[in-house]
């Protein structure tokens, strides 16, 4: 493996091998939560930041060619045990080049990441499509296979891509529960 391809956050992060094959980056994409938080490979966001759908900005140069872009968890259910791989959490077609998500067909509309165990990787997918109306929207969200989706559509390689990690805090939730509880019991302690 070349030294570059080591040090590939993609990689590294295995988006390359569980959802993606080896391909050249060559359009510019953005991804941001809450008009402050953008995504970067392997940061992490909070269930809570990822609530709302997030901006999208395509680069390029032409406004006649236009993209698919899809976002997808990889370990669905959970990461020990991924038999939903891949969960399709949104896709939007038809998006003009130079412009942004808001711009094109909203296919499969967004879910927000809800991690039940352990760390998800959230990646979102952005394809170059052969013409305008050209991709449509699959029957499921489970077992949705970007590679095969991309193979359907003739789409070939991705042009970019870009994932975060997120997780449900039990243990805070843990802790205020305990606390909560623990409260309770003194409460209910002192009555009596």
């Amino acid at each position: 493996m070349p030294q570059r391809e080591r040090r590939d956050p993609l990689v590294i992060g295995r988006v390359i091998g569980d959802v993606l094959d080896t391909f050249t980056r060559s359009v510019p994409l953005t991804v941001v939560y809450n008009n402050n938080r953008e995504v970067s490979n392997g940061c992490e966001l909070e269930p809570s930041q990822v609530v709302n759908q997030p901006r999208v900005d395509i680069g390029g140069d032409d406004l006649r060619s236009f993209y698919t872009l899809v976002m997808v968890d990889p370990d669905a259910p959970n990461p020990g045990d991924p038999n939903l791989r891949e969960y399709l959490h949104w896709m939007v077609t038809d998006i003009p080049g130079t412009t942004g998500a808001t711009l094109g067909q909203e296919v499969v509309c967004y879910e927000n990441p809800r991690p039940s165990l352990g760390i998800h990787r959230f990646v979102f997918v952005l394809f170059r499509q052969l013409g305008r109306q050209t991709v449509y929207a699959p029957g499921w969200r489970q077992n949705f296979n970007t590679r095969d989706f991309a193979e359907l559509y003739n789409l070939g390689s991705p042009v970019a891509a870009v994932y975060f990690n997120c997780q449900t805090r039990k243990w805070l939730w843990w802790k205020e529960n305990v606390i909560w509880l623990s409260f309770k019991i003194c409460t209910i302690g002192v009555k009596l």
